[in-house]
Order: structure tokens, then sequence, then C-alpha cells
């Protein structure tokens, strides 16, 4: 009988690991660009300061020097707005469950069992979340013109060498 519960706990705490390391790889897999998309669409600016009203978070960020029209603007407001209501109770769900973990382990006592099923509950909320996010990407991206995309990509190349040379420094 006790064989039986070993062998169940090593079951558990494989797929735990075997959920994150997925998670990680999509993570990995997914550009960066897909969650600053997001924080973005949001509203949110680059330093995670507020910008103004509704839609200036796409003139912001990553659609700064982008010249949008007013019709583009619209339909990526309306895309966030959908995006932020078809997510809002996964997020919720997604935040709780976070609360739950954090709470888990501020006692000062690890309960691993506890924690791999938190984590185990977690990861496909999140990997969902990811998905709904890659989808609202590709939406917003489709608003663009070619030429406002070839911007973009440009952007984002600029944005990555930029990033690497500010780790290049962070690491002397």
């Amino acid at each position: 009988m006790k064989r039986l519960g070993k062998i169940r706990m090593l079951i558990i705490v494989g797929v735990s690991i075997l959920s994150i390391a997925a998670i990680s790889a999509v993570a990995l897999s997914v550009p960066i660009a897909v969650a600053q998309t997001a924080r973005i669409m949001r509203g949110g600016h680059e330093r995670g300061e507020r910008r103004g009203g509704p839609g200036e978070g796409m003139r912001g960020g990553m659609f700064r020097g982008i010249n949008l029209t007013d019709d583009q603007k619209a339909k990526m407001k309306q895309i966030s707005e959908s995006f932020r209501e078809s997510t809002k109770a996964l997020r919720q769900d997604l935040q709780t469950k976070r609360e739950a973990l954090h709470q888990a382990n501020e006692g000062g006592t690890f309960d691993e069992a506890s924690t791999t099923q938190k984590l185990t509950d977690l990861a496909p909320l999140e990997a969902k979340l990811m998905g709904e996010q890659f989808k609202m990407r590709q939406e917003t991206l489709s608003v663009l013109t070619p030429e406002q995309k070839t911007q973009l990509e440009q952007k984002r190349a600029e944005f990555k060498a930029r990033e690497g040379e500010r780790r290049g420094r962070k690491g002397e």
C-alpha cells in the first residue's frame, strides 16, 4: 500500500514538472511582443506608467511612430475591449490561484504536495491566457497594412538590439 502511495506521488510530481516545463517552453517560444502587445492594449506604458484615455496605449510603446488611421485605432480598441471581456473570468481565476499559491507558502512551512497541486492547477490557465493573447496579437496585426507591419518589424528588431546591448552592459 505504501509503495502505491509513493508511485502516485512520483506520478503527480512528474506531471507537475512536465506541466511547468511545457509552460516554460511555450513562454520561450512565444515572442516577447505578445506580452508587450497585451500590456500596451491594456493601456500600459513601457515603464509601467499609465497613459491617457482609451486608445492611448495603442499610440504608445509598440505602435509609437506608426501612423494608425482612426478606423485602425477603433478596430484595435474593439479588439482590446473584446479581449479584456473574454478573458476577465480567466484572469480573475488566475489571480485567485496565484494568491492561494502565495498564501500557502507564506506560513513558513513548505508543503511540496500542496504547492505542486496549486502549480498544476495554474499551468493550464496560464497556457490558455497566453493562447488568447496570441490570438489578440494576430487580430491586431491583421488591422495593420503591410507597410505598417514592416515598420513594426523594424521597431521590434531595434528593440531587440537595444535589449541585447543593455544585457551586454549589465553583464560587464
